[in-house]
């Protein structure tokens, strides 16, 4: 029996999925899950240095004339103490004195001579100094488990010395093709055959979404044929087939994974496209069975496939999150069902795409973006706000937002 969206979130949201980790240099972590917290191993800055070239004093000379006593560049480790009437010349980032209150930039001194200089009265107390510890403080939770690294994050851990990193592995995903109608682009089809677009589709989003993925060949059609592919592939973390789990005669790859005893977490969802979607598992590997519609199919991933892969991955950021956005042009909608509509979001306002068949292919490479109509939406006018979600660019949460775009 079909469910509803918001149940269907819901399940793939509680799902408990068992991920494995591995050690990485970090410059090999990018775009990766951290598997642990990282803290701080030292302050940042380690101690109080110069922000500008110029010169280190005590406040309470400014206006006066002062005696250059020393020169301190980046590196020095140099104690020196400020006395009365006197200053350092100081180089950027170098440790200023221990008692220094202010350095003052060499363009706004007078430069009597290389031992004298003149500073001006309206010197900030503390001004051009970067205190220790004002960056980062030692203990401080530098990046936190389950986030995503990316370059600044990397910044980070070279700030601190840290050389390798604990990140939760890429999960495997096998996919599969069914169906002898359909020929795979590297054969030769007939006039009266199409090509199969789907099992490339779900392997290039499941490579850039940062998964492994195997592509373990086209099954018969019959049902031990599919039963082959599939106890191949019970060693990944998630299959992905589509096509074969509607109520068809020749429909066999929903009788193969029930007779593996697969076990149906959910089947069917009240959505158009892609009401016939089931969501499975097979001891610890989950079974994603998704609509042969090259459209619907694309769609139900982006909408429920796609967070199973954050999950996988280990994100914590696992709810769809949303754009608030106008439509450029009036849409008119059969209500009665939640339904997904793909576009492009121009960066001020969501364009409806017009050829949304469930059986095309080509609208989607158009698009970049979709929105979630209620089910009693039939009619949004031009300018009437929307919730705008990213198909082609990665924009999760930790929350769970109510995505749905009413009246």
């Amino acid at each position: 029996m079909a469910i509803d969206v918001k149940e269907a979130l819901k399940i793939i949201s509680d799902l408990e999925l068992k991920t494995k980790f591995e050690i990485l240099p970090i410059e090999d972590s990018i775009n990766r899950i951290c598997a642990q917290n990282i803290k701080a191993t030292s302050s940042l800055p380690k101690f109080n240095n110069s922000a500008m070239d110029g010169y280190a004093i005590l406040h309470e000379d400014c206006g006066e004339k002062l005696e250059v006593k020393d020169t301190i560049f980046a590196g020095d480790n140099n104690n020196l103490l400020l006395e009365n009437k006197t200053c350092v010349k100081i180089m950027t980032g170098a440790k200023v004195p221990d008692n220094c209150t202010a350095i003052v930039p060499k363009e706004n001194c007078e430069i009597i001579s290389q031992k004298q200089i003149i500073v001006p009265k309206d010197i900030k107390l503390n001004q051009h100094i970067r205190f220790i510890g004002e960056d980062i403080k030692k203990e401080e939770i530098l990046l936190k488990e389950k986030e995503e690294i990316n370059f600044s994050k990397i910044t980070l851990l070279a700030s601190q010395g840290i050389s390798h990193i604990k990140v939760y592995k890429k999960p495997k995903i096998v996919v599969f093709a069914s169906g002898e109608e359909l020929k795979l682009h590297y054969e030769k089809a007939e006039d009266y055959q199409i090509y199969n677009s789907n099992t490339p589709t779900f392997i290039s989003r499941c490579k850039e979404l940062g998964c492994e993925v195997d592509f373990i060949g086209q099954a018969h059609d019959s049902i031990e044929s599919i039963k082959e592919l599939i106890q191949n592939s019970l060693d990944a973390d998630m299959i992905i087939t589509s096509g074969g789990v509607s109520v068809g005669d020749a429909d066999f790859t929903k009788a193969a994974f029930n007779e593996l005893e697969s076990k149906n977490i959910f089947e069917g969802i009240k959505i158009k496209p892609g009401k016939p979607t089931i969501l499975g598992k097979i001891k610890d590997t989950y079974i994603l069975n998704l609509p042969g519609n090259p459209l619907a199919g694309a769609l139900i991933f982006e909408l429920f496939g796609k967070l199973i892969v954050q999950k996988l991955l280990g994100c914590n950021k696992i709810h769809h999150n949303y754009i608030i956005s106008k439509m450029a042009e009036e849409l008119r909608n059969k209500k009665g069902r939640i339904t997904i509509i793909p576009g492009f979001f121009d960066g001020e306002s969501f364009n409806a795409e017009q050829k949304r068949s469930p059986g095309m292919v080509s609208t989607l490479s158009r698009c970049n973006s979709m929105i979630v109509l209620n089910e009693d939406v039939s009619l949004l006018k031009k300018g009437a706000l929307v919730k705008v979600l990213p198909i082609n660019w990665k924009f999760f949460g930790k929350d769970d937002k109510d995505f749905l775009t009413n009246e």
